[in-house]
């Protein structure tokens, strides 16, 4: 997205971040904090995603209320801050690509906001165990996966690191259409319906490492 500013004339003081929630008092004291931070712009506050793209943000940083979204079609990367385990494993199913807890201290959350900034995928270390880890007999419950040829490996991979489906075509030489193809088949085998579903499930499987 950095092109799209730079096209648009827009300076950018380093990673922007948009700061999403419907409390205000919630919204401006996560903005004082990341305002402290060296490298990181928070360039604006919103009660909900409507026009997000109007401040073409690096990072959203969602502070969850009542509101509920769809977020594996939005562009930039969205941080979720939960209350729950149950919370975090939602938002993950919803597409988000990181999830911590609200208490968190800001030196995790503005590590967790460079690390999205970069393509990764961020979760608390507080609901890595419930996230990665099969809880009780899950993992024996779980039907058998129908096996992965190498190039869907190779893609599960890419997908760990956070590349978008025209950086893996480009990394792997082959077509954007055909890495959809590979995706969707992921998704299918493992059972998922979003990309950051899939690289936690396979994490929890030991196919790739986060």
């Amino acid at each position: 997205m950095g092109w799209l500013r730079r096209g648009l004339g827009l300076a950018s003081l380093g990673t922007r971040v948009l700061i999403v929630g419907d409390d205000p008092w919630a919204r401006a004291g996560l903005a004082a904090a990341l305002g402290e931070e060296s490298g990181l712009e928070v360039v604006g506050q919103l009660s909900s995603l409507a026009e997000w793209w109007v401040y073409q943000p690096d990072v959203v940083l969602w502070e969850v209320g009542e509101d509920s979204a769809d977020l594996e079609a939005l562009e930039p990367p969205v941080l979720v801050l939960v209350e729950s385990e149950s919370q975090a494993a939602a938002w993950l199913a919803h597409g988000a690509r990181g999830v911590l807890l609200r208490d968190s201290e800001p030196e995790m959350l503005t590590a967790a906001i460079r690390a999205l900034a970069r393509g990764l995928v961020v979760i608390a270390p507080e609901l890595t165990e419930l996230t990665l880890k099969p809880q009780g007999n899950d993992l024996e419950a779980e039907p058998p996966l129908e096996p992965f040829t190498e190039r869907e490996l190779e893609v599960l991979r890419l997908l760990a690191l956070g590349l978008s489906n025209k950086a893996i075509a480009r990394r792997l030489e082959i077509s954007e259409r055909t890495t959809k193809f590979h995706v969707a088949s992921i998704l299918s085998k493992l059972g998922v319906h979003s990309r950051t579903e899939a690289v936690v499930r396979a994490a929890r499987l030991g196919l790739v490492m986060l």
